[in-house]
């Protein structure tokens, strides 16, 4: 006899999917998925519990809600696994002088970037700082993503710190998206302490037992960067991290390489992120690991710089993903199906492996791929019904959301692109 379901979609013209792996996807197996046409999918407390193109009426009863799909394509629910979602205010006053081909860095150097997004973020309380990243997570639901890292970042002192990490807790707990939380304590060198970097490291890495103790946080990062933190910097701060227990991540190669690429492969991290400049020798060190090449495509479009060679990557064997990297600064867009849109006529990547690093390998870069990332059975039954006669359409007929549902554990959150879970 068999379990009945509480939900049911019928009628799916195509239901598309991560193909069954070991690992993350790579090389020739990123451009794969499992594709089932005039699929069903059923779903029991939150969990898949089958798909295909078989039978569906023995998983009903007169408890199962049934949706008619229509004929609609269904994706798992996507992945963003690089975003500073939670920060206070925006930039829009930065815009003109980057119109202007201001670099990025000049405008740190003179107290802007992060710097002004570390003085909103200070000076709003806890619950401006949770209204306008709930904001920013309706946006994100409404455009498919199930799933978001969020870092924090916007404080470079204990006090903010902890209190972007406290909101992104709260958010976990109260929207329907997934939360995994960073901590980005080193993301700007503060003024005080040019020269003594060594200083600022120890107070950032003093704030990770309370951190870990109240669970606020499940990895760190940094900025390895020209005019941020040095190889010898991230080296002593990740290594500090780790002996605490935190998984770790690394914004490395985006404007210059610095090493910080074949550091994060030797210590492990589940990512490194942004690889606009990633030189030979990082090409090298990701091809023989598990660290995901996580790509920002959405940054190099705004800021008119570099995109990363994400073909040279796929060649040569790396396991890429892509996010939006979300932030005040220098990707100021909730719209991920934007970020994919990018991924396919400046990467140049072809449909499938733009799902799959939409969905699957991102979800190893945050340490979820035993749970999201794919439809299977055992998995969470986070997934979008799309307006699309197939997954090319979406990417072809840019910047408007093809979304039509999204449901979040078997709930439907979004309906018509309008929230229904409040």
């Amino acid at each position: 006899m068999h379990v009945k379901a509480d939900l049911v979609v019928k009628n799916i013209g195509t239901l598309l999917t991560p193909p069954p792996s070991d690992g993350p996807l790579r090389g020739k197996l990123l451009d794969q998925v499992e594709q089932v046409g005039n699929a069903f999918i059923a779903v029991k407390d939150g969990i898949f519990i089958d798909y295909g193109n078989h039978e569906y009426e023995q998983y009903i009863n007169e408890a199962t809600e049934v949706i008619n799909a229509k004929g609609m394509l269904v994706t798992p629910g996507l992945i963003d696994a690089h975003t500073h979602v939670v920060h206070g205010g925006s930039r829009e006053f930065e815009f003109e002088q980057k119109m202007r081909g201001v670099p990025y860095l000049d405008i740190l150097k003179a107290g802007g970037g992060i710097h002004s997004s570390v003085n909103m973020t200070r000076e709003m309380d806890f619950d401006g700082l949770y209204q306008q990243s709930k904001k920013s997570l309706d946006h994100m639901l409404r455009f498919g993503v199930t799933t978001v890292e969020g870092k924090s970042g916007y404080g470079l002192e204990k006090e903010t710190e902890i209190k972007q990490l406290e909101v992104q807790k709260q958010l976990n707990e109260d929207h329907p998206i997934d939360l995994v939380a960073t901590f980005l304590g080193a993301h700007a060198l503060p003024k005080a302490y040019e020269s003594d970097r060594r200083t600022f490291l120890d107070k950032v890495i003093d704030m990770m037992p309370e951190i870990k103790k109240r669970k606020l946080a499940e990895f760190v990062d940094i900025f390895c960067e020209d005019g941020a933190f040095d190889l010898a910097d991230a080296r002593y701060l990740l290594e500090a991290a780790k002996k605490q227990g935190f998984k770790l991540k690394i914004h490395a190669d985006e404007i210059v390489a610095l090493g910080g690429v074949p550091l994060a492969v030797e210590l492990g991290a589940h990512s490194a992120d942004h690889l606009m400049a990633i030189d030979e020798e990082g090409l090298r060190a990701l091809s023989h690991s598990n660290t995901i090449a996580n790509v920002l495509p959405s940054t190099s479009f705004y800021l008119n710089s570099d995109y990363a060679p994400v073909r040279k990557m796929i060649d040569r064997n790396l396991a890429v993903a892509l996010s939006s990297d979300y932030n005040p600064g220098s990707s100021p867009s909730e719209n991920f199906l934007f970020t994919l849109n990018i991924a396919a006529i400046h990467l140049r990547m072809s449909p499938n492996e733009i799902l799959n690093a939409a969905t699957l390998n991102p979800a190893y870069s945050i340490d979820r791929a035993h749970e999201v990332g794919r439809i299977a059975k055992g998995y969470k039954a986070d997934f979008v019904i799309f307006d699309a006669p197939n997954w090319p359409y979406v990417l072809y007929h840019y910047a408007i959301n093809h979304v039509c549902d999204v449901f979040k554990k078997g709930n439907r959150v979004i309906k018509n692109q309008r929230k229904v879970w409040e």
